[in-house]
């Protein structure tokens, strides 16, 4: 059996021996703590960019969330006449109400899947009076008022 020396590799393309430097046959432990270094750089200037952006990106689900509210209760005055009351809610979007005024047209599963609450699991503020309805979401500290991710987000309709 041949034994090569440690100047001798293969090169992929066709088999044949060249000679290699012993130094350049591999990565040496500088190169790959180098290497490991970089990627971690990378990973902390990637993350930290990533920190600030789930309040913003629950700001954004709230918004997106309070329009499709309003178009469900949209539709659930197109069906019934008039909006869920304040007292039955957004309940009545999700199951049937069982107090007056009952809705004379109301779909097999409802109009959204369950009782709504928004992205930092609060529910949200809904009134009506009369033709018209508001519907809020209190924000991250879940109390009425505030500035920036506290601020309350909403939406009215009529």
């Amino acid at each position: 059996m041949k034994q090569f020396d440690d100047t001798v590799a293969f090169t992929p393309l066709k088999g044949k021996r060249r000679a290699v430097p012993a130094s350049e046959a591999g990565l040496t432990l500088l190169e790959m703590i180098v290497v490991l270094v970089i990627i971690a750089i990378v990973a902390g200037l990637v993350t930290m960019n990533v920190i600030g952006r789930p309040d913003q990106a629950r700001v954004t689900t709230t918004k997106t969330n309070l329009a499709s509210l309003s178009s469900a209760l949209k539709m659930y005055r197109l069906d019934n006449g008039q909006y869920p009351t304040t007292e039955q809610g957004l309940k009545a979007l999700a199951e049937k109400p069982a107090t007056p005024p009952l809705p004379a047209a109301w779909p097999d599963g409802g109009y959204v899947s369950e009782n709504p609450v928004d992205a930092w699991g609060n529910p949200y503020v809904y009134s009506a009076t009369g033709a018209a309805f508001e519907l809020k979401s209190l924000g991250k500290d879940g109390q009425p008022g505030g500035e920036g991710l506290d601020a309350d987000l909403d939406a009215k309709g009529g």
